[in-house]
């Protein structure tokens, strides 16, 4: 489960050490720590990292085929956290120590900024390949972040990008040695501390409306 810590003004959430996927009560935890860093006044930012193999491998797919009767009211909460990430009133970095794939990619763009591991490990969007539809949401969302050329490779070959091609193609802002991951992303949120605020939100919200109404369309997620 989820970790919160503090290093001076830079809150910094560890998702967990095994796959992390998006179970509810995983969801739940995030939301939490997002409360805490919303209800903070001040120069403030967030950086989201991991311990172990991944960073996040995606929708908590066995929690889902035993709860198929709550299937939309998952992903509402799924879009729900990808919206919430991307509008959020303070600089986040995602530090991407390993793999990154599926919703968890897509939780990684919703972050400002993204640090990767260099010499191992993948981001990934493998919908095509296991024959899950990207929802609109999901589609606004990295269609929003990512280069046309970029998200139609992602979207519709499920490439895996190793951190040095991901740079290359703008997935990540950064590619470093694997002990630099979680330093480089909490040095680049220190940089952006006087960020937050009102203003910030208000910037994030019109830059990212599509995606965000998108997202928040609890009416029809599914598509």
């Amino acid at each position: 489960m989820p970790t919160f810590d503090r290093q001076d003004n830079v809150f910094v959430l560890d998702l967990g050490d095994g796959e992390n996927r998006f179970h509810p009560d995983w969801i739940a935890s995030v939301n939490a720590a997002l409360d805490e860093v919303e209800k903070t006044d001040g120069p403030r930012a967030l950086v989201t990292a991991a311990t172990g193999k991944f960073y996040s491998n995606g929708l908590d797919l066995e929690w889902l085929s035993a709860h198929a009767d709550q299937h939309q009211d998952y992903v509402i909460s799924v879009h729900e956290l990808f919206a919430r990430m991307l509008s959020l009133p303070v600089i986040t970095v995602a530090a991407l120590q390993g793999h990154t794939f599926a919703a968890g990619a897509m939780f990684s763009l919703a972050h400002d900024f993204r640090v990767m591991r260099a010499d191992r490990g993948y981001w990934c969007l493998p919908e095509a390949d296991i024959n899950i539809p990207f929802t609109p949401g999901m589609s606004a969302l990295i269609q929003s972040r990512l280069a046309p050329q970029t998200a139609h490779e992602a979207m519709l070959t499920a490439r895996r990008y190793g951190g040095s091609d991901a740079a290359t193609v703008g997935i990540v802002d950064q590619a470093v040695a694997e002990d630099a991951v979680r330093a480089q992303a909490v040095e680049m949120a220190q940089a952006q501390l006087s960020k937050a605020g009102d203003t910030l939100g208000t910037i994030k919200a019109r830059m990212y409306g599509s995606a965000l109404a998108t997202l928040r369309d609890t009416a029809n997620p599914l598509g």
